[in-house]
């Protein structure tokens, strides 16, 4: 280090500085993609915006914001009541895009940080006004029925903002014990009533069995009744049909069924 000249020294700090400036208040930035630039002089919009890619700013006079114009999700908690008031806590979740014509205004209305000041807000007051539309079983029956109401409710509010809603859905619904108690135990009373009904139909079912079975032999009892009535010896054709051919041994001459002379 002696034999370094004072003016060499003085020469690499000057340099190292003028870099270290140029990198900080460089004129060229660049925008990524899928996002859009807003250029701010003396820290108001100027109504310019900047699309992707590199864009050139006076240094010290100008800086620009980059705002995503992208897909974006949100999450978040609501607590609402249904008609019949039973307590809702859900959670729900939104997928968003920003305008990219209304970036500015966003900016100057909203801010960056529209999601927590306008967004959630706006989820939380358009689930609380669906579900005081519906009693809470339907909030359980009818939950996609329910999702599109609070997505269009949300678009009314959140278009004339500059805010796209691209899909809305509901996690989640919770009750209180009480109402999960009962819908339980209607459930059970459903099921057990159908096993019911269902052993009943069994029942009928093979009731109607004897009876066309009965029906069944009381007819043919009262085709055999008319054909003897007819024809006596049709009884003794039955009876020889149904003989083993053994003879049986009594004491008279006379065979059963047949009468020799």
């Amino acid at each position: 280090m002696k034999n370094v000249k004072p003016g060499l020294i003085g020469r690499l700090v000057a340099g190292v500085l003028l870099i270290a400036a140029i990198l900080i208040i460089s004129p060229f930035g660049t925008i990524a993609a899928g996002e859009r630039g807003i250029r701010l002089r003396f820290g108001a919009p100027t109504g310019e915006v900047i699309n992707e890619g590199l864009y050139f700013k006076i240094p010290v006079i100008e800086r620009v914001i980059s705002m995503s114009v992208r897909v974006q999700k949100e999450e978040t908690k609501a607590a609402a009541a249904s008609r019949d008031l039973q307590t809702v806590n859900s959670e729900i979740a939104l997928n968003f895009r920003v305008d990219p014509a209304k970036v500015i205004s966003i900016y100057r209305e909203l801010g960056i940080n529209y999601t927590d000041n306008v967004i959630t807000p706006a989820m939380q007051e358009s689930l609380k006004a669906t579900t005081a539309k519906y009693t809470a079983e339907e909030l359980i029956t009818k939950r996609g029925q329910v999702a599109q109401d609070v997505a269009e409710v949300l678009r009314e509010r959140l278009q004339s903002r500059g805010i796209i809603v691209e899909q809305f859905s509901v996690v989640n619904f919770d009750f209180s014990k009480a109402f999960n108690d009962a819908i339980e135990a209607k459930v059970s009373a459903e099921q057990n009533a159908l096993a019911a009904q269902n052993k009943l139909k069994q029942i009928e079912f093979e009731a109607q069995q004897q009876v066309t079975k009965a029906r069944g032999e009381a007819e043919a009892i009262t085709v055999k009744s008319n054909a003897l009535r007819s024809n006596p010896e049709v009884l003794q054709l039955e009876a020889i049909q149904k003989w083993d051919g053994k003879l049986p041994q009594y004491n008279s001459g006379e065979l059963p069924f047949i009468a020799i002379k």
